[in-house]
């Protein structure tokens, strides 16, 4: 069995940083919960202030992502078949 490590302050702040540079559209959310666990298992707020960059980075990217992707399917058009596009019979 090989023993658990345990990360100092500057692993966690290292581990975030590395979360926000490599976080991708598809990730955000496992990154940002990763890194939520890091940020809730420091100990003082001192050390909380040195990730506040990262962990508003990674926020902000969450918001933004998730907005194009409900713009991109709220303003999307239904498709209609041909028939309906065409004009109407006259009446008779």
């Amino acid at each position: 069995m090989t023993p658990i490590k345990m990360l100092s302050t500057d692993d966690k702040i290292a581990e975030i940083r590395r979360l926000y540079f490599s976080t991708t559209q598809r990730t955000i959310e496992t990154d940002l919960a990763k890194a939520l666990d890091l940020l809730k298992s420091m100990t003082s707020e001192d050390e909380r202030e040195r990730a506040t960059v990262y962990m508003d980075g990674l926020a902000q990217m969450r918001s933004d992502w998730g907005r194009a992707a409900t713009k991109k399917t709220a303003g999307t058009p239904q498709k209609t078949s041909s028939r309906a596009k065409a004009t109407p019979k006259p009446k008779r």
